[in-house]
């Protein structure tokens, strides 16, 4: 008898479709919202130095404490509260999101949002429920609280900004959430040294409040580190899920490095966020194109038909994240780049319309 997977899968994860990552040597690459700039010449020489003196048969502290302790001291992280590391982000939601999984539990988030949450919600178990943002992408607090009420969520995820969108809901509206939310609310800020605002000195506030970060946007996407800020209590638990070493040698090293030089990634940030007002006012411009507000790195637009427009930027190397599909009509999302990245950009989108 032969052995099918399907006949073994779980039919949920059948049903699924892998996240894809398009193939982009060559291209200018704007769909993933990283940084565009690499660190100066002199510091990567001196990482390489310091990357080179690290013992690769040895396994990672598991705990990382003097990572942890420089993340809380340089990013802000107030006193009291604890910091769980992850493989990015994503690593933390996933953490996050099984060690809330009792049966029967539901997650909630606004929709269209990152699709991690609905996807790590198939993977254990959880009945994910997403509340439709507005037509303008802007959130519905009154709705929400509406359905927390029905759904009584033990998680719920706002990404703040939001993505794909990359609208910045209103503080007083997510604290709304938080204060009616019988769960747990991650806040999840990966856009954070874009827009400026953040619910991390408010964690003392809220008992059922966490924070999720990343530093890949602020310029470190290739070394995978996230990390979670919350009370104890919470990271006591949730450290019980975390893979023993889901943080390796070269990562840990490689951040303690640069987060002691964090001036040099907030100044390429600060470059980011001037090149995203000019970008923005150009794209505004152009006949047929809907800009909706960002907070973040990047530009939610609507265009007439977002496939063929796709297309044809792919075919003068340009890459974009095609989202056309429910709730995103020919919508693309275009990461801000260099100026000269932009420039192609431009020119390849009026030519594309």
């Amino acid at each position: 008898m032969q052995v099918k997977p399907e006949n073994l899968v779980r039919p949920e994860i059948l049903a699924l479709k892998a996240y894809h990552v398009p193939e982009s040597t060559g291209m200018v690459k704007l769909d993933a919202m990283e940084n565009p700039y690499r660190l100066p010449e002199k510091l990567r020489r001196e990482l390489a130095e310091a990357l080179a003196k690290l013992d690769l048969n040895r396994y990672p502290d598991p705990r990382a404490p003097q990572l942890r302790a420089l993340i809380a001291r340089r990013l802000g992280v107030p006193a009291g509260m604890e910091v769980l590391l992850g493989n990015g982000s994503d690593d933390l939601i996933q953490i996050v999101t099984l060690a809330l999984a009792r049966p029967g539990a539901a997650m909630m988030y606004p929709g269209p949002t990152f699709v991690m949450y609905a996807m790590n919600a198939t993977y254990v178990g959880m009945r994910a429920v997403a509340v439709d943002l507005r037509d303008d992408f802007s959130l519905d607090t009154r709705a929400f609280i509406a359905a927390m009420r029905k759904e009584n969520p033990a998680l719920v995820y706002i990404a703040y900004p939001n993505n794909p969108t990359g609208v910045l809901y209103p503080q007083e509206d997510v604290v709304e959430i938080i204060k009616a939310c019988n769960g747990l609310v991650v806040v999840d800020e990966a856009y954070h040294v874009f827009a400026r605002k953040t619910f991390m000195p408010r964690l003392g506030e809220f008992a059922n409040l966490a924070v999720v970060r990343t530093v890949s946007k602020l310029g470190l996407a290739g070394i995978r580190l996230g990390y979670l800020a919350a009370r104890p209590e919470w990271v006591r638990e949730f450290d019980k899920v975390r893979q023993v070493y889901n943080v390796n040698v070269l990562t840990q090293a490689a951040a303690m490095f640069l987060l002691e030089r964090l001036d040099v990634l907030e100044a390429q940030a600060a470059e980011i966020r001037a090149e995203r007002e000019r970008l923005g006012a150009e794209l505004r411009r152009m006949n047929g194109v809907t800009v909706f507000p960002s907070e973040a790195n990047f530009f939610l637009v609507r265009v007439p038909d977002a496939e063929r427009a796709d297309q044809r930027l792919r075919a003068q190397g340009v890459l974009v994240k095609n989202l056309n599909g429910p709730r995103l009509e020919n919508c693309l999302r275009i990461t801000v780049g260099t100026p000269e990245e932009n420039r192609i950009l431009l020119k390849a989108l009026k030519e594309a319309l």
